[in-house]
């Protein structure tokens, strides 16, 4: 008697390296930023777990000869990085006022009706999603986080637990009806299968539907030095120009772009189908494209003073450290996001902090990610009254300074290490 066949079930790898771009398939990669390997960013482990040990995966970046898009080649499993995420966008400071005034603006541009379908694709907690709610849409988010979408869905804001693929969309499309507004927000970069995302993205809106994405902008990363924005979740740093040449592909029309400060510098794009009857807006798209070839964000030569320019960063901040802690001064950190764990591992500090504060509570009680500093609330700057107190979150130095007046007025001392040092 013969026996049955073993049911084997393929088991992905924890990385893969591409070879070739993700955007245009060239295989004319070069190499503008080599930082430190780290843990996923956003692993912040309990007491429990401390003494699994946490993988590090490579964090290089490359940029692309054929198309010029910058990217990270190496692809950490979705599955690692997001089935335990804890991020919540209602935590960031400024981002759910952010939000708010989004869907008003999308809405206020693209005049779509009420009760239209809006479907937010990394919806997280739905911040988005209930402020379009809050105007009247229907609303459903895509989320692979597991607590976040739970969350959200019994807040009465729909989420379909599942990463977003074309097959997907057609699931939802038939479901659901066409959407009006398909939106995409800090979460394009994080995509390793672009064409399979956009052409989801095309099936699943209506003919005159409008897919808005926002995402961080290269050139700012680059001007303002921006590493902590570096790490695994985002695979794609996007300039214009490509993402101008992409969407044909799949045939559609980037057909404007609005520049914004948020995350450090953002772009908000804005695309329909290619057959669509709405006209362009696409003043700010070609002054940008111009922009950018002129500065260079799509040739290795130019960026090489970026890279350059971050090393001597980090040669600064090292010595300045190793001298602060050689007067024996005391030294913590402020900030526990993802990005920090890219700075605590290019600047070399898992043995400089004694710990870390952050304001958000979700953090607490928690240790970074690979090194295990600990991280405290920051009435920790009173209680343990550390010397010195290095600002990783320094894109938001001014708030933090300012609420830790006291702080400094009984001797304290903040350092920011980007975009140059400086002291508060």
């Amino acid at each position: 008697m013969s026996q049955p066949e073993a049911v084997v079930q393929a088991v992905r790898p924890a990385v893969v390296h591409r070879g070739t771009c993700r955007m245009c398939d060239s295989a004319d990669l070069a190499v503008i930023l080599e930082l430190a390997p780290t843990p996923p960013g956003d692993h912040y482990v309990t007491a429990g777990a401390l003494h699994v040990a946490q993988p590090v995966y490579p964090m290089t970046m490359v940029i692309c000869g054929g198309c010029g898009l910058a990217q990270l080649p190496d692809v950490v499993n979705p599955e690692i990085l997001y089935r335990d995420y804890i991020y919540n966008t209602s935590i960031s400071l400024g981002l759910v006022q952010h939000f708010d005034r989004y869907a008003e603006a999308v809405l206020a541009r693209t005049g779509v009706p009420p009760q239209s379908l809006v479907v937010d694709i990394g919806s997280n907690d739905g911040t988005l999603l209930r402020a379009f709610r809050n105007r009247g849409m229907r609303v459903l988010g895509v989320d692979p986080a597991r607590d976040v979408a739970r969350k959200a869905t019994d807040a009465g804001l729909e989420t379909v637990n599942a990463f977003f693929t074309a097959a997907l969309a057609d699931e939802l499309r038939r479901d659901r009806g066409p959407a009006a507004i398909v939106t995409a927000n800090n979460v394009f970069a994080n995509v390793d299968d672009l064409h399979d995302f956009v052409e989801g993205v095309r099936r699943l809106l209506g003919p005159d539907g409008v897919f808005v994405f926002e995402t961080g902008y290269f050139p700012d990363l680059v001007r303002q030095s921006i590493i902590d924005n570096i790490y695994q979740e985002h695979l794609s740093y996007y300039s214009v120009k490509p993402l101008q040449q992409f969407f044909p592909r799949h045939g559609m029309r980037f057909v404007s772009v609005e520049h914004e400060a948020t995350k450090g510098g953002s772009i908000r794009g804005f695309v329909r189908l290619a057959d669509s009857e709405i006209p362009p807006r696409d003043g700010m798209l070609s002054r940008l494209v111009e922009q950018e070839t002129a500065e260079g964000f799509d040739r290795p030569d130019k960026l090489r003073d970026f890279s350059e320019r971050i090393e001597r960063l980090r040669h600064n901040l090292m010595t300045l450290l190793s001298d602060v802690r050689a007067r024996g001064r005391t030294l913590a950190g402020y900030g526990a996001s993802v990005g920090v764990t890219t700075l605590l591992y290019y600047f070399d500090l898992g043995h400089a902090l004694s710990f870390v504060v952050d304001d958000n509570p979700v953090r607490h009680g928690r240790f970074t990610p690979g090194h295990h500093i600990p991280v405290l609330p920051s009435d920790a700057l009173y209680d343990r009254r550390p010397d010195d107190v290095l600002v990783l979150a320094w894109r938001y130095a001014e708030p933090i300074v300012a609420k830790h007046a006291a702080y400094k007025q009984a001797g304290g001392r903040f350092i920011l290490p980007l975009p140059e040092i400086t002291f508060a």
